[in-house]
């Protein structure tokens, strides 16, 4: 968070498998974010959310911030980073605690989520999130925000989410090195959901995607409230390698085909392309149907779906076991570059048999237009939270002039008593 010629600025920095980004949001008067500086670099150094070349990644991360400040024209002190591996975890947790005074206090609150997030975590593991799900008073239950309410008992459900604490470790000390601080450290797949999700999605309950070069990260909301959330290890860059492998080409001219050409549904009868991918350093020219591509790619993106739907239909019968609410009548939101390939949604109603959208970050504006494709939805939705970030920091200075107001008056009036 930077405060810069009375500008309110919020920085998000994205250190992914294929790119480092960086972006500079203005908070406007109206609590909107307006994008005022765009930095990336290809990534070195880093594999699926771990390090392994420091050097490598620190000076892709010093670039990235270098070119965001220039477009700024600030300095960048701090970062909202965002984090994605395949050692984050997730569990549901309750606490309860009886209400100390007649009604709930935000003490209460705090005694109740400190009982619920006490709890045993994976091995070496450190709390990234605890995000509170639904409150109970007594018999009463749904409640999403108890303060002010009467009671004798209160209980909490929340949702943590966990990371390897050395994993978490070295990416903020690769961040550290540019002299540069970590405001907080934000699980990937909440940035996204943050930026494409909408209330009534979450309300109805919606499984979010994020497709990236080395991770997929998925979350599932339900009634309002996050229910699950995960990392599956494998993304774009293993339908690369698979391109790679059936056409015996450098990933490289893999990617460049996958992108060029590459489709999730096979065009129609007679309309295939033929693809020229000789190898400059060969004489052998070498063509490819654009049917033989496809069919590479889609059996890929259907095996990467369908292991989020299995989970999904795991969690649904955990719920449903429960007498919960288990349906996603939201569907299935997409986002994240590896989304961006052609007829996704066709390809994803075969494996969830639910609607689809593929998703773009909204309630950003600025001048940089490529910022709003849904390769950035992770470093938008890191603004989003520096942007919440700076409203709580205004409403307590509200709450505290209130509060000093008031004492002024009580002085001045003990003055005149006596």
């Amino acid at each position: 968070m930077i405060i810069s010629k009375d500008r309110k600025l919020v920085v998000g920095l994205e250190i992914g498998t294929t790119k480092v980004v960086t972006l500079v949001g203005e908070v406007l008067t109206d609590d909107t974010i307006k994008i005022i500086g765009f930095g990336t670099c290809f990534s070195k150094g880093i594999d699926k959310g771990r390090i392994n070349n420091l050097d490598s990644i620190v000076s892709c991360i010093q670039e990235s911030i270098n070119k965001a400040e220039i477009m700024a024209d600030c300095q960048i002190t701090s970062v909202y980073l965002s984090l994605s591996n395949k050692y984050i975890n997730s569990q549901n947790e309750i606490g309860m605690i009886p209400i100390s005074e007649d009604e709930v206090t935000k003490e209460d609150l705090e005694n109740v989520i400190h009982i619920a997030k006490s709890v045993q975590i994976p091995n070496e593991h450190q709390i990234l999130h605890v995000i509170p799900q639904e409150y109970s008073i007594d018999q009463q239950s749904g409640i999403k925000n108890p303060i002010g309410l009467s009671g004798v008992r209160m209980q909490v459900k929340v949702h943590l989410i966990t990371c390897h604490q050395n994993i978490t470790k070295n990416i903020i000390k690769a961040v550290e090195k540019c002299d540069v601080k970590v405001d907080q450290v934000i699980f990937s797949g909440l940035a996204s959901s943050k930026a494409v999700l909408t209330e009534d999605e979450c309300n109805l309950g919606v499984c979010m995607i994020d497709i990236g070069g080395g991770t997929i990260d998925f979350t599932i909301y339900i009634n309002g409230s996050i229910q699950y959330s995960q990392v599956i290890p494998y993304a774009g860059n293993i339908v690369t390698s698979d391109i790679s492998y059936a056409f015996s080409t450098s990933y490289y001219e893999a990617e460049n085909m996958k992108i060029q050409y590459g489709s999730t549904k096979k065009p129609s009868l007679g309309t295939s392309k033929n693809i020229d991918f000789s190898d400059t350093n060969s004489n052998f020219p070498k063509i490819l149907q654009q049917d033989a591509l496809i069919e590479v790619i889609e059996s890929r993106y259907i095996e990467l779906l369908s292991l989020v739907q299995n989970k999904i239909v795991y969690i649904q019968k955990k719920l449903h076991k429960k007498g919960e609410k288990y349906e996603l009548l939201g569907g299935i939101v997409l986002t994240g570059g590896g989304s961006n390939i052609s007829y996704l949604t066709d390809c994803a109603e075969k494996v969830f048999h639910k609607k689809i959208r593929v998703a773009k970050p909204f309630n950003v504006s600025g001048s940089i237009e490529e910022i709003t494709a849904s390769h950035y939805s992770t470093v938008i939705g890191l603004l989003h939270y520096g942007k919440e970030s700076y409203i709580n920091i205004d409403k307590e200075k509200k709450e505290n002039s209130f509060l000093e107001k008031i004492f002024k008056q009580i002085n001045n009036w003990f003055k005149k008593e006596f």
